[in-house]
């Protein structure tokens, strides 16, 4: 049965107080693999991994948006995760065709162009594979976190996606700051995307994603030529928010 927004936002009180682990195991035992985790493979996702592998491999229902752009190390994270928690991971790719009319119109690094067409890649590429993986869910799980971005400071630990047919949004680490992700993974021995040695705080396609000096904003890196205050992907567009 579908959470009304009362039942959503008293729960979001609740959530505050609990765990990721506790979060995720109340995902797991009322949705099981209806309810599934976008991982980009970055730091925060391999935590939530490892977390729902332990509470049941069985039910834990992961997926990615494989862009065809991404880097080897990204690649070679996969891999390992797999190996390690023996669980399958789901790669939705993006439409061939319109891929291809992409390129053709506007050439293969259009995102440098302009916003728009930042924007039109972003879309084509992740947020199209995104709405075919959460079409058949009746929820999703994210690894966002309140202190990664301006765009995401008010993020409740539960919400409804009104982008995507009212279904259930879950951030259980959305009060985690970076220090408590590498806590987890050093302390567990997660497997990570070697990127992140070599300064890369957040990872997303190879063309889009830069490494970070000391003492830059962790998302810096990320479509370095755009504003800071309004660069996202669009897969956490929520209409209601407008943002």
């Amino acid at each position: 049965m579908a959470l009304d927004a009362a039942q959503v936002q008293q729960l979001a009180k609740e959530f505050e107080s609990k765990s990721a682990q506790e979060i995720l195991k109340w995902a797991i035992d009322r949705y099981g693999k209806k309810i599934g985790l976008a991982s980009s493979f970055g730091a925060e996702d391999v935590v939530l991994i490892d977390m729902m592998a332990n509470i049941d491999k069985e039910k834990a229902h992961v997926f990615t948006l494989e862009t065809g752009r991404l880097n080897q190390e990204t690649y070679d994270v996969m891999d390992d995760v797999r190996a390690r928690y023996g669980i399958k991971v789901e790669a939705y790719f993006p439409d061939q065709k319109e891929v291809e009319d992409m390129i053709r119109g506007k050439g293969m690094n259009l995102m440098y162009e302009s916003v728009e067409n930042r924007k039109l890649c972003c879309e084509i590429r992740k947020v199209h594979p995104l709405n075919r993986a959460l079409a058949n869910l009746d929820g999703w799980i994210t690894g966002l976190r309140r202190d990664q971005a301006a765009t995401r400071g008010d993020t409740k630990k539960i919400e409804i996606d009104a982008g995507h047919r009212g279904i259930i949004k879950l951030n259980p680490i959305a009060d985690w700051t970076s220090d408590m992700v590498w806590d987890y993974i050093k302390k567990n021995n997660v497997p990570y995307n070697k990127l992140h040695d070599m300064g890369y705080p957040s990872i997303g396609c190879e063309p889009c994603t830069r490494a970070v000096q000391q003492g830059e904003d962790p998302r810096a890196g990320r479509w370095w030529w755009e504003n800071a205050a309004s660069k996202e992907c669009g897969l956490h567009f929520d209409p209601m928010k407008r943002k």
